[in-house]
């Protein structure tokens, strides 16, 4: 039974909403006719919306409260949906069997523009799982990542306006720029830890693009540079749509070595350092691991990715300009690892999906679609505050001592 108490609330819940969205929903000027439109229609909606999503809001956090009780006693199973959809082989086989066909017919269904969001997406996920290295394997608060991603892309454009070299020589080229410049930020921040360490890595970022911006002779400044080459399939140029779909498939293949590299890293010895790094960096230490060694490795295996992903966004939007690498930039590619889960690799490819593509679908909304998408960011961090597939612990069973027991019994 709903008491008063909680009418009344929703009540007041839903004036706030009303004031707070006044300006977004109601004022509307027609800049062809010079009026002001009132649409006090759409304040109804979302006086009427937000009433009754209240009641909801509080039935689901209250069930929320109850679960984690129930786990904490032991009467309720702890493992989620999407532990359990990754642990599960009769439900992660079909689902990787799905998703691997709808991937390769992807860009035979859809339309150019789609298969480009696509790519973009995929580019993200690069990104994503390199700044996971640094984030969330090791705990570094890295704010400054999007200067990686310009030193790529920059030496992709630089090395063929000069010298004529083509994409598939300068893809590892940025990759080992990426790992240089890198090694130069991890160099000065090695005592740093949190907010100083971010605050630092923040100013890297900044600086790089200020150089980027204002040295016309050798970045051509403001202006950018054009023209720069897709990448071609054995010497041969395709035309705009077969170099799409090439640069589509070349993105799967890219994002499955990704995927390959990070999972092996995660679970070799510097993955096991990086975590212990994380967790208690005097510990760390204390334990005898190198902690310079393992932080500048962690930068410079995070920058690797940043760096390849640079050159294939070059080699997609064929122009760059200081203004494709801002400090939002740095601030999406983290939101992508903290909202998908730090330190997992599904969380973090889910992650960047929903960041980069669902504003883009949510065009059908018009102006009201990054105010959906805010909406669904703040559901998500509520309801999964670890990230939408939160990283689990490992754990290390030492099984040679109890077998050397019982030999010896």
């Amino acid at each position: 039974m709903i008491s008063f108490e909680e009418i009344k609330r929703s009540f007041l819940v839903s004036l706030w909403f009303m004031f707070l969205t006044f300006p977004i929903m109601v004022i509307r000027v027609n800049t062809v006719e010079d009026v002001i439109e009132w649409r006090w229609l759409n304040l109804l909606i979302v006086g009427l919306g937000s009433f009754f999503l209240s009641f909801v809001w509080r039935y689901f956090i209250k069930k929320q409260e109850t679960g984690k009780k129930k786990a904490q006693t032991g009467e309720l199973d702890n493992i989620t949906i999407s532990r359990r959809l990754l642990t599960e082989p009769k439900i992660y086989l079909p689902t990787i069997i799905v998703l691997s066909i709808f991937a390769l017919v992807f860009p035979f269904i859809f339309s150019m523009y789609q298969t480009n969001i696509m790519i973009t997406g995929l580019i993200y996920v690069m990104l994503g799982l390199g700044l996971n290295i640094v984030v969330g394997l090791a705990g570094l608060l890295d704010l400054g990542y999007v200067a990686f991603y310009a030193v790529g892309a920059y030496s992709y454009a630089l090395l063929n306006h000069h010298f004529g070299l083509s994409f598939w020589m300068v893809l590892p080229i940025g990759a080992g720029m990426g790992a240089f410049f890198g090694i130069i930020l991890g160099f000065p921040v090695l005592r740093l830890r949190g907010d100083y360490l971010a605050i630092v890595t923040l100013g890297f970022g900044e600086i790089i693009r200020l150089i980027l911006e204002n040295w016309n002779e050798f970045s051509f400044g403001p202006s950018g540079i054009a023209n720069i080459p897709r990448p071609s399939l054995f010497g041969i140029d395709l035309s705009l749509h077969n170099a799409t779909i090439y640069l589509y498939y070349l993105m799967i293949l890219l994002v499955l070595f990704t995927i390959f590299v990070v999972e092996r890293l995660q679970n070799s010895r510097i993955g096991r350092a990086w975590i212990a790094l994380r967790e208690d960096e005097v510990a760390c230490e204390a334990m005898g691991i190198d902690r310079r060694k393992t932080k500048l490795t962690a930068f410079a295996l995070g920058a690797t990715w940043a760096g390849m992903a640079g050159v294939i966004f070059a080699a997609k939007t064929t122009f760059i300009n200081p203004a494709s690498f801002t400090i939002w930039e740095s601030i999406i590619i983290l939101c992508i690892v903290v909202l998908g889960g730090m330190g997992s690799i599904v969380g973090v490819i889910l992650g960047a999906f929903v960041l980069i593509l669902l504003p883009e679908y949510l065009r059908v909304f018009s102006e009201y679609r990054m105010l959906i998408f805010g909406g669904m960011l703040v559901l998500m961090m509520v309801f999964r505050p670890g990230g939408i597939v939160s990283d689990v612990r490992r754990t290390y069973k030492f099984a040679g001592l109890q077998n050397n027991k019982e030999e010896n019994l």
